[in-house]
């Protein structure tokens, strides 16, 4: 069993995930606050990233420098086995305890 993980930890796994190679710490913020419709501070992402670093869901490296970012480098981010172990495991928990209550559930009501 994959160790647990916060709400906002799993919204970021889940960023990293669909960002894939593009996945570094602006995209990742902006990703965030395009599919959850929330504001989020990006002091708190990147506290997130390193502690889900630390815990072995995934990990991060220096990218090359990029002309738009003035000459700076990227630190970029990819997703562990452990991260979508954790992920899967919660995406079944949720529907296993989500089963029966479509009606309660719908997003239109």
């Amino acid at each position: 069993m994959a160790e647990a993980l916060g709400g906002f930890e799993k919204l970021l796994l889940l960023a990293v995930l669909r960002l894939g190679e593009r996945a570094y710490g602006a995209a990742i913020f902006e990703e965030l606050e395009a599919r959850t419709g929330r504001p989020v501070s990006p002091g708190a992402v990147y506290v997130a990233l390193r502690r889900l670093e630390a815990k072995g869901m995934l990990s991060s490296w220096v990218g090359d420098a990029t002309p738009e970012r003035g000459g700076r480098a990227k630190r970029m981010y990819a997703l562990h086995a452990d991260g979508l172990r954790a992920l899967r495991e919660d995406r079944r928990a949720w529907e296993a305890m989500a089963e029966g209550l479509d009606g309660i559930l719908e997003l239109d009501a």
